[in-house]
């Protein structure tokens, strides 16, 4: 019986999480997988009525279970940053979330802004260090409010941190056909944490040796995976570099909306979302498209061990993106968000 802890937050989020629990129960019905789901009212409206972010309570219930399946985070009312760091930033952290996963794939059916570029072209993984590197919070303040103000923000980064994300990117190649991990830092520039990094690579790819190895700067590599996408299979990298090239992967692959992640500890409690935020202006009109929140959901059943059932929901969504009857995937498509959750549901096989 896998416990799964259910984030619906903010915006949209209840609603693409509901169509991620629809798929997930027919999967898990012809799967034989059992499951339950405990809900969690964390989020902004809980916020401005209690002051709380993210009780001790709570998150010791969320220790506790097999997986985390959120929605969106971010509330019009609540200033930013006091809910993706007391609640995203949080989990990441205190469940030493240290990869995350950002699978880029472009699925037959879905229109890539990218010219001459088809499904055969965009499939490879961002392998993101997700608890260290300028998300770390270290820095602080000088004569702040006057105007000789300092603002120092520090990057931290550990061998021990750089070493499991990359002992984790080779091991995910191993799993894939093309077998190529890439590095992508700074290391032109940022001389001594991307000197870690690339030390670091250099030393776990010896063990490796059936695995090709690659390096790009990070902005060079944002020029290829818009002109040669094709070029990567999985790629490794920091905290910052990561949040930005898995956003230009979203789009690479057909929008926010079919951009599912993973917030991995291999030995602890994971969490899984789409990337997109939680899109106020849309909360309660039925139009976000629900594909990434019900890939997540997949992903989260492979990760538990339901192979099978994580496997025929990624060809559910498949399925319903290349029948061509959710349309272009945005707000205007015709294709509410329960339609798009029901069509898929019905494919899943």
């Amino acid at each position: 019986m896998h416990r799964i802890a259910v984030l619906p937050c903010d915006g949209v989020g209840p609603e693409v999480v509901a169509e991620g629990l629809k798929v997930l129960e027919a999967a898990a019905a012809i799967y034989d997988v059992e499951y339950e789901t405990v809900e969690y009212d964390i989020g902004g409206e809980r916020y401005l009525e209690t002051g709380e972010v993210l009780p001790d309570s709570v998150m010791a219930e969320l220790c506790e279970s097999d997986a985390i399946y959120l929605g969106a985070v971010g509330h019009p009312d609540v200033a930013p940053g006091i809910l993706e760091q007391g609640i995203l930033l949080r989990l990441r952290f205190d469940l030493d979330q240290y990869i995350n996963l950002r699978p880029i794939r472009l699925y037959p059916g879905v229109e890539t802004p990218l010219k001459d570029k088809g499904p055969e072209d965009i499939d490879f993984i961002v392998v993101r260090e997700n608890t260290e590197g300028l998300y770390a919070g270290v820095g602080g303040s000088l004569r702040k409010g006057t105007r000789h103000e300092v603002a120092l923000q520090e990057a931290v980064y550990t061998r021990m941190g750089v070493e499991r994300c990359i002992r984790y990117a080779f091991e995910l190649a191993g799993t894939r056909d093309e077998k190529k991990v890439t590095m992508v830092d700074k290391s032109n520039v940022l001389t001594f944490g991307h000197d870690l990094w690339v030390r670091t690579f250099d030393e776990v790819g010896e063990e490796y040796p059936e695995i090709e190895t690659d390096h790009a700067y990070v902005d060079a590599c944002c020029m290829w995976m818009v002109k040669n996408p094709e070029w990567f299979d999985v790629i490794v990298t920091c905290n910052m570099f990561g949040d930005i090239i898995t956003d230009l992967g979203a789009m690479v692959q057909g929008g926010m909306g079919v951009a599912a992640s993973a917030n991995i500890n291999p030995d602890g409690v994971s969490m899984f979302e789409p990337i997109h935020g939680s899109a106020p202006k849309y909360t309660g009109r039925n139009v976000i498209c629900p594909i990434a929140s019900i890939s997540a959901a997949g992903m989260m059943m492979e990760h538990l061990g339901e192979v099978e059932c994580g496997k025929a929901i990624e060809d559910a969504v498949i399925a319903a993106l290349a029948s061509g009857k959710l349309g272009d995937l945005s707000t205007r498509s015709g294709v509410s968000t329960t339609e798009a959750g029901d069509l898929v549901a019905s494919l899943v096989e």
